[in-house]
């Protein structure tokens, strides 16, 4: 690729795809710029350093990750959108597994800040407040669910389940039965400990 066409948005779409194919950590500015042609030093005009790439290489999947979501939930409401939600990554999850590795890794306080997981988290509280959860719960419940797709995501990812015959699919969508259930029978006040 001819350096005049390397600007931020190619670099980190090239450390996504690395990633993919390679795996989060073989992303190196070095191995970057090997599948972009350049030298390393020609990076740095677009990106700070490797936590400069990995902080990029998070705000692109979560804008990624952000319009999936939303075409999922579009016009959908409570278990319909949950669903939706929760589809949505693991399909990404599925397809981009070196992407959504990034993302498990600790982000900078600019990306957690950043308008691309401003939009993740919009359309994960839009969801939730479609069941009758207390605005002072929300961010229990926002945990919650991002906690069940997250650590099944992980547990899949890991081969925890790989053990047993039992079709993966159908421990999917129970864990999403469960995690409807949960929501739609949260209670209003918190229960003293």
């Amino acid at each position: 690729m001819p350096r005049a066409n390397l600007n931020e948005q190619t670099v980190l779409q090239a450390a996504a795809a690395l990633a993919d194919r390679e795996g989060i950590d073989a992303v190196t500015m070095a191995a970057v710029a090997r599948t972009l042609g350049v030298k390393p030093a020609s990076l740095y005009e677009h990106v700070q350093g490797r936590t400069g790439l990995n902080s990029g290489i998070q705000r692109l999947v979560l804008d990624e990750l952000g319009s999936r979501i939303g075409e999922s939930v579009a016009g959908r409401s409570g278990e319909a959108a949950l669903r939706g939600l929760a589809d949505a990554h693991r399909n990404y999850a599925t397809e981009r597994p070196g992407a959504w590795a990034a993302l498990q890794r600790p982000a900078t306080k600019e990306t957690a800040q950043s308008p691309e997981a401003a939009k993740v988290a919009t359309l994960m509280l839009a969801v939730i407040r479609g069941y009758p959860i207390p605005a002072h719960e929300l961010i229990h419940a926002t945990r919650l669910v991002a906690s069940t797709v997250n650590g099944f995501l992980a547990l899949t990812r890991a081969e925890a389940f790989a053990h047993r015959p039992d079709d993966l699919n159908e421990s999917w969508a129970a864990a999403l039965n469960g995690l409807e259930r949960a929501l739609a029978s949260w209670p209003t006040e918190r229960t003293p400990r």
